[in-house]
């Protein structure tokens, strides 16, 4: 059973920084893309980040671009999102995903984990 699962949310506070992990397991992901998506609350889920598994290219919304970075441990076989100078409309539900092509869109990931929350105090 293929999963994905996130950890290392937590509340922030403005400016701060935050890591958050994510594991798949249940197949091999060599060759997909590792993707970070989040909803706000009452908000659409949108693209942050994400990384090509061999290629290590990596790919950020423009919101994100300069503070967040995604990387991988192709030894852990974890991929992660690296959070600094957060600001409060940070704060959302992320959840990482994985497709075997690069997509922006929420409706062409294959996998989803459950989602980690992620909260930024003023």
């Amino acid at each position: 059973q293929v999963q994905l699962v996130e950890s290392g949310g937590g509340l922030v506070q403005a400016g701060g920084s935050l890591r958050l992990s994510c594991a798949p397991s249940g197949r091999t992901f060599s060759g997909y893309y590792m993707e970070w998506f989040r909803q706000a609350p009452g908000k659409e889920r949108e693209f942050v980040a994400a990384i090509g598994w061999n290629s290590g290219r990596t790919y950020y919304a423009d919101s994100v671009k300069g503070r967040f970075t995604m990387s991988r441990d192709n030894a852990e076989n974890t991929v992660y999102l690296q959070m600094n100078s957060v600001k409060p409309e940070d704060t959302a539900v992320y959840f990482c995903a994985a497709n075997s092509v690069f997509t922006r869109s929420t409706s062409g990931m294959t996998y989803w984990g459950k989602g980690t929350l992620v909260t930024v105090s003023s």
